[in-house]
């Protein structure tokens, strides 16, 4: 009879390391209200959050602390647990992403080699669409669960959104994976490593998924599911307090997780550009991994910007344009786009050289 050994100490290391992401995540997202206000302050040529603290860098905690001093209020006729559910779900799911994402190489500590990534599986890409999916449901439950007609025809819009947008992503991400002939993130950022780094290969199909990331996000011009204009509000009108609190850090939380996606799909993850890590990691150590951590943040941070920036520049869609994109011209263009692809990786297959 056999028995299983379990390694506590590596256990402790994920743990510790789920820990430091996920507060690291909501730390970010805390702050990242701040920037877009600042954001759209600096767009809009006015000063913007500046009371709170020096420069208004003590605003994100006020704003915190009103979260969680309001009133919670459920809607008399709601169904209750449901509506609870509703955020908690969407906060988890939009959490769970940071999983799989390489974040660094390693360090040594203790005698012990420590991976800068919670879960190197070889099916990471699959998760990643997975959670994203599940996602969805916790705006579908609370919208439902709030028992208000407006609120219930938002989640329709976010669900019909959401397919239709996931879809294209999708497609754009099957010329990746051809390129690359792995659905781990971990190997494709080591090959854009040895390489160069996957936007080069796949423009059109980048352009493709940062489009579909702008919709899975709810993110202007694709944010139907919450248009205060013409739907008072979306999904979660009659949240208050923290439940609501969840909703929008999930909102956050899940652009963050996105940019970082994308830096590790298209523009090398971690990678350091134009430097050996090799040679860095012989040079100074664990101090390359923590280039390496900043190398990514700066690549997020980056995206995160241009998601502001679109934001407060590109007006809403009607809702029929934004089936039209999704359906019409998204889906097509990554077809042709996999098509094309497939086709050069066929022929370097046989021989070709480009």
């Amino acid at each position: 009879m056999t028995f299983l050994t379990i390694d506590w100490l590596f256990i402790i290391e994920k743990l510790v390391l789920i820990i430091i992401i996920i507060l690291a995540s909501l730390g970010i997202a805390l702050y990242t209200t701040f920037a877009e206000r600042k954001v759209a302050a600096i767009l809009q040529d006015r000063p913007g959050p500046n009371r709170a603290g020096p420069f208004g860098l003590l605003q994100p905690l006020a704003d915190g602390v009103k979260m969680f001093t309001k009133e919670e209020i459920v809607p008399t006729h709601a169904s209750k647990w449901l509506f609870i559910l509703g955020p908690g779900l969407a906060m988890v799911a939009s959490l769970m992403t940071c999983a799989v994402i390489p974040w660094g190489g390693s360090v040594e500590l203790f005698d012990r080699k420590i991976d800068l990534q919670v879960a190197d599986i070889n099916i990471a890409v699959l998760y990643i669409f997975a959670v994203v999916s599940l996602g969805i449901y916790g705006i579908m439950i609370g919208g439902w669960a709030s028992n208000n007609k407006f609120s219930l025809m938002a989640v329709l819009r976010a669900a019909s959104q959401a397919i239709s947008y996931e879809l294209a992503m999708g497609l754009s991400l099957i010329a990746v994976l051809m390129i690359t002939g792995t659905l781990s993130l971990n190997e494709m950022v080591k090959q854009q490593q040895e390489g160069l780094w996957n936007i080069v290969y796949q423009p059109l199909g980048f352009l493709l998924f940062f489009i579909c990331a702008l919709a899975e996000c709810n993110r202007t011009p694709f944010d139907l599911p919450e248009a205060e204009s013409e739907l008072n509000f979306g999904y979660h009108q009659e949240y208050s307090s923290m439940k609501l609190g969840f909703y929008l850090f999930a909102e956050y939380i899940n652009m963050i997780m996105s940019s970082a996606v994308m830096a590790t799909l298209y523009f090398g993850g971690y990678d350091i550009p134009f430097v050996n890590d090799a040679n860095l990691y012989a040079s100074i150590g664990n101090w390359a991994a923590l280039l390496q951590v900043t190398s990514i943040l700066i690549k997020i941070v980056i995206f995160i910007f241009v998601f502001m920036w679109i934001r407060w520049t590109i007006p809403r869609f009607r809702y029929d344009q934004l089936m039209d994109l999704g359906w019409k011209k998204m889906v097509p263009l990554a077809l042709f786009n996999m098509l094309v692809t497939a086709f050069i990786v066929l022929l370097k297959h046989n021989g070709w050289k480009f």
